[in-house]
């Protein structure tokens, strides 16, 4: 555990929640903690299934491109770090389920198909908006937001930086259940 992820087991599934208030922005450290502790848990020999969750209305609102600790404090400079970090977290081998309870955006997108399966609830809203910031779409996006709902839905969102609702999101393959908000975490 660390100031913003708490680890909670139950039996053989752990849930990993991350907390940034108050848009549970990325930031380099943030991947590099959650890295370290999935990889623990893939390593410990209990642990057959994490759920992936963060605390608050979003469920990850991208990138932190603006605090001096964030990914723009440190330039451009900062994204070749955030991209280690997320190879490590699509190296992981335990089975992910995402609890998607509000926006994931950007790197929260990107975070989100870091997991094998993701349970939203309808508050759900999903978007590669990096059209609107003028730069290419990172987190390993252009790879495997295509490779669940096609390529021509993943043009959409990437061309248009279009909101995908959550039931959208469950037509097009991207969410695989919705469930009431305060059934997300069961």
């Amino acid at each position: 555990m660390t100031k913003d992820i708490t680890v909670a087991q139950d039996g053989h599934v752990a849930t990993v929640t991350f907390h940034r208030p108050p848009n549970n922005h990325v930031s380099v450290d943030l991947m590099r903690d959650l890295a370290d502790t999935l990889e623990a848990l893939d390593a410990d020999g209990v642990t057959r299934a994490v759920v992936l969750a963060s605390e608050g209305k979003p469920f990850c609102a991208g990138a932190d491109l603006v605090s001096s600790d964030g990914i723009g404090g440190t330039g451009m400079g900062g994204i070749a770090p955030l991209y280690d970090q997320a190879v490590r977290l699509f190296s992981i081998e335990t089975p992910i389920v995402a609890a998607i309870q509000g926006a994931a955006v950007g790197a929260g997108l990107g975070l989100a198909l870091v997991a094998d399966f993701r349970v939203a609830a309808p508050e759900a809203r999903f978007s590669a908006n990096f059209v609107k910031l003028g730069f290419h779409p990172g987190f390993g996006l252009t790879h495997t937001l295509p490779r669940l709902i096609g390529q021509q839905r993943a043009n959409l969102m990437f061309l248009t930086g279009r909101r995908v609702k959550a039931e959208d999101g469950l037509a097009w393959g991207l969410v695989d259940e919705v469930v009431p908000l305060d059934q997300l975490l069961s």
